[in-house]
């Protein structure tokens, strides 16, 4: 079997890959990151351009009708290059819950702006994808939502979210909505922007309780988290040869060291199989959908366990300058810690694997 991109594919991520390799430099991730933006609003617009928002939306609604596979080509690239944009959330998980879980009406109400990148919307799914911390959690009742929501992705600045209760219903709020308090939150990766949501009988649209619709939206998620993954691996693996090969020692290139090939290869040989974990879980959800479930854990876990080793050996291969802000290693080393946590840790979603697979209770 032959399982590799299309044609059609290829030129989706050549595009992207060059237009990012211009509108994505180092130095304008540090000046947004460090303006706490965590969105480049000129990235964010040109990408938009190329219909990087609306890649899951169907053309009846302005968008571009294409597959989870498309989306994470595309969320590889915007991982090798630590891209200061919503991308998870509102370019995939939410328009996917409209998708399966919406009425036309709300279809038509929200997944035309989506398409176009007017309208961004956060997604609020971390109680279910990652367990409840402290006394968060939404209850809904006669149409209102209670309660808070912690670590809503791209919810800083959306306009819109998608809010998972706690019985694993599914619920649209606009973001002016009454009784809804927007409070960002801090993380350690500054390319991105997560928040907490304070919900007070907050007037919510239900979407329908269509069967499995917040599980393929999470595993939709996951997916998308463990492409971004591999591309900052692969981004960090890279950089670490580059160095290697440049810095000197003893009057000898560093690379020419056993020990310091060794690391390398380490690295890549631990990165190889993950493209294909990738890859099959995004196949899975329109052709294997019984295995989507289990695809997506594979694929989050394991390359998150991977991306955690890669950022390690990266910074190590470049010594002290590894940690410095002028090397900007950090900010792919970030983006991977961050990527691990969200919608589940590696041992939770394992653990999710192994009931699937009938192994644990």
């Amino acid at each position: 079997m032959d399982f590799g991109l299309s044609e059609e594919q290829e030129l989706i991520r050549d595009s992207f890959q060059g237009s990012l390799s211009r509108l994505a430099e180092l130095d304008t991730v540090r000046r947004t990151a460090e303006a706490g933006a965590a969105l480049d609003e000129d990235i964010w617009a040109e990408l938009c351009g190329l219909g990087m928002a609306g890649l899951l939306i169907g053309e009846d609604y302005g968008g571009a009708g294409l597959g989870l596979l498309e989306a994470a080509v595309v969320a590889e690239e915007l991982g090798r290059r630590v891209v200061p944009v919503p991308f998870v959330a509102s370019a995939v998980m939410a328009p996917l819950a409209i998708r399966l879980g919406g009425d036309e009406d709300q279809c038509r109400a929200w997944l035309p702006a989506m398409a176009d990148g007017s309208l961004r919307v956060g997604v609020a799914v971390s109680e279910s994808a990652a367990g409840a911390r402290e006394d968060a959690g939404v209850t809904a009742e006669n149409g209102v939502l209670s309660g808070r929501a912690l670590f809503v992705l791209d919810g800083v600045g959306a306009e819109g979210f998608v809010v998972a209760d706690n019985a694993g219903g599914l619920h649209l709020v606009r973001a002016d909505a009454a009784g809804l308090d927007r409070v960002g939150l801090k993380t350690i990766d500054r390319t991105r922007a997560v928040s907490e949501l304070r919900f007070e009988n907050t007037p919510a649209d239900p979407l329908r309780q269509g069967e499995g619709v917040l599980r393929s939206v999470i595993d939709a998620g996951r997916v998308i988290l463990a492409a971004d993954s591999l591309g900052a691996g692969e981004e960090m693996l890279r950089q670490a040869v580059d160095y290697a090969g440049e810095r000197k020692q003893f009057g000898r290139a560093i690379g020419s060291f056993q020990a310091v090939k060794h690391m390398c290869a380490e690295m890549a040989s631990e990165l190889q199989p993950c493209r294909a974990l990738v890859w099959y879980g995004a196949y899975a959800m329109e052709h294997e959908p019984a295995q989507f479930s289990l695809a997506a854990a594979f694929a989050k876990s394991h390359v998150d366990e991977v991306g955690r080793f890669v950022a390690r050996t990266a910074t190590e291969v470049h010594g002290g300058m590894g940690f410095t802000d002028l090397m900007g290693l950090h900010y792919w080393f970030k983006r991977l810690g961050v990527n691990r946590a969200y919608l589940g840790s590696p041992e939770r979603v394992r653990d999710e694997a192994a009931r699937l697979q009938g192994f644990a209770a």
